[in-house]
């Protein structure tokens, strides 16, 4: 379900991104009440594990990244769309954020956050699809959006890691926790380290994930708030951009805001790179989540100036909060679907 990143992932992450973290980073099989079932929270009873399928079902790996390949080579911008359902999906990641709305079951696609936001659903089905082909019931749908995320970031020039498997679908979704569990795209930044913190990750975690905001696109109706220093001339954040702010107002002014859209990364916005981070520095991030980075807390800010200054340590780091926020499962008591956007 979840956090991440609408701001990361927000628009993101995404999203984005993010959060997961994104970014928009996004959404338990806990809720606030401690109830069970809603698709958000941490997990327990649920082993995951690297290389689960190299006997069950050896071509999974191998069929994901290909669909997801021939999806970006399409449409570059799907690498941050699928990247940002994960976020949205995480953290409780048991693939709540697929399920179609029914009868009896109100899903998380409607929710705010979500709701003309979220794409990318068919290639996920088209993946699933193949894989009930070659190896029936035995690869979730969970499991498929935590690959595809890392596929995503392969194919646009970023690093690989092995993804641990064995997360279980859930079989229900809140649209409530996916509305007030995803930092917004005006989050300040102990608010977003209280959101993370309380999930197991670490405010270099927080800084880390927000880099999927290196791909995508955000809404005019998501950075708003950037562009009240052009309303005294002056720079609210010490560290604004005002060319760069006045590039958005202009765009936000000529096109209808709920529609208009921009890059989160205006210099390299479909590769995957450090390049959010150099942006950020020079008062040029989109979201004010993103900027709030910089100028809100030193320790942040610190974070991005060793991103920003060495992409391999970015890497790295990115790395291992996506195996850390992918790891936030929503228990055992799912099922593996065979379609994923409806229970079996």
């Amino acid at each position: 379900m979840k956090i991440l990143f609408n701001l990361f992932l927000i628009t993101l992450l995404v999203s984005m991104p993010i959060l997961s973290l994104a970014t928009n980073f996004s959404e338990t099989c806990e809720d606030g009440s401690g109830e069970t079932g809603s698709g958000f929270g941490i997990g327990f009873g649920l082993v995951l594990e690297f290389g689960l399928y190299r006997n069950s079902c050896p071509e999974a790996e191998s069929i994901v990244y290909s669909w997801v390949e021939n999806a970006v080579i399409q449409d570059p911008r799907m690498a941050a769309s699928l990247l940002r359902l994960h976020f949205h999906d995480c953290f409780g990641c048991d693939a709540s954020v697929l399920l179609d709305d029914t009868e009896g079951l109100v899903g998380e696609k409607t929710a705010p956050p979500n709701l003309n936001s979220l794409r990318g659903f068919e290639v996920i089905d088209s993946i699933k699809a193949d894989l009930e082909t070659v190896c029936p019931e035995t690869v979730s749908c969970a499991d498929i959006l935590a690959m595809a995320a890392r596929d995503s970031v392969v194919v646009s020039g970023g690093p690989s890691w092995d993804v641990e498997v064995g997360r279980k679908d859930g079989r229900t979704a809140s649209k409530q926790a996916a509305t007030t569990s995803l930092p917004s795209p005006n989050s300040t930044v102990p608010i977003l380290i209280s959101i993370f913190q309380k999930l197991g990750l670490s405010q270099t975690d927080m800084v880390a994930l927000s880099g999927a905001h290196t791909l995508g696109k955000a809404k005019c109706t998501s950075f708003t708030a950037r562009l009240q220093p052009l309303q005294t001339g002056q720079p609210a954040n010490h560290g604004d951009n005002l060319e760069f702010l006045e590039s958005l107002q202009q765009l936000c002014s000529t096109v209808d805001t709920s529609v208009a859209i921009t890059q989160l990364d205006l210099v390299t916005p479909s590769t995957f790179d450090n390049q959010y981070y150099v942006n950020l520095l020079s008062g040029e991030g989109l979201l004010p989540s993103d900027q709030a980075l910089v100028v809100q807390d030193p320790g942040t800010r610190e974070i991005v100036e060793t991103y920003a200054a060495d992409q391999t340590v970015f890497f790295e780091d990115f790395k291992n909060a996506m195996v850390k926020m992918g790891g936030i499962t929503g228990g055992s008591e799912g099922e593996i679907r065979r379609n994923c956007r409806a229970i079996n």
